[in-house]
């Protein structure tokens, strides 16, 4: 089941931490997060799924920064979020869906006792533009039954900026 906006709000600083919040961010099921002004991108063409894969940054200027199709950009979200006991969820808002960018391709799902920023995963269709601080997805919580293993992870757990791919590390167990 979704948790309603007023239940995300009521869950504030108990279950659920999001910084900073602002209210008008606040939807009837969801909270909207906003992109930061930094993003990361591959150096490379190819990536190598054993292998460290070096990424830059770039930085998005007040006045936008246009993104080039099929072109991988990593980015992520101002606000700083703790789930406790809930599973959070990430969706792009259908305002930015529909000029065709995608913020996640396959990241949007989130783990009980997450903590950290999210990483987004952003590709889009066609040149587009894009703005700091823009309300680019929004958070969503799904109740969880029975008993389960809060998240901890080495990788991504507590992260203080954008993730690029740690699969590597797997291939190192």
């Amino acid at each position: 089941m979704i948790i309603s906006g007023k239940e995300i709000k009521r869950n504030l600083s108990k279950d659920i931490v999001i910084d900073p919040y602002n209210e008008s961010q606040l939807g009837p099921n969801s909270y909207n997060l906003r992109l930061h002004n930094e993003l990361l991108v591959y150096e490379n063409h190819v990536l190598d799924m054993k292998r460290e894969n070096k990424a830059y940054k770039i930085s998005i200027p007040k006045e936008g920064l246009m993104l080039k199709p099929n072109s991988l950009y990593l980015g992520r979200t101002i606000e700083y979020t703790e789930t406790h006991s809930y599973v959070p969820m990430l969706e792009g808002r259908s305002s930015i869906g529909r000029l065709g960018l995608f913020v996640h391709i396959t990241a949007g799902f989130g783990d009980v006792g997450f903590k950290g920023f999210w990483t987004l995963e952003i590709f889009c269709v066609q040149p587009i533009i894009v703005y700091p601080g823009i309300e680019i997805c929004q958070i969503f919580y799904h109740s969880i039954e029975g008993d389960y293993i809060k998240y901890n992870s080495n990788k991504y757990q507590n992260n203080r900026g954008i993730q690029p791919s740690l699969l590597y590390k797997d291939f190192e167990k």
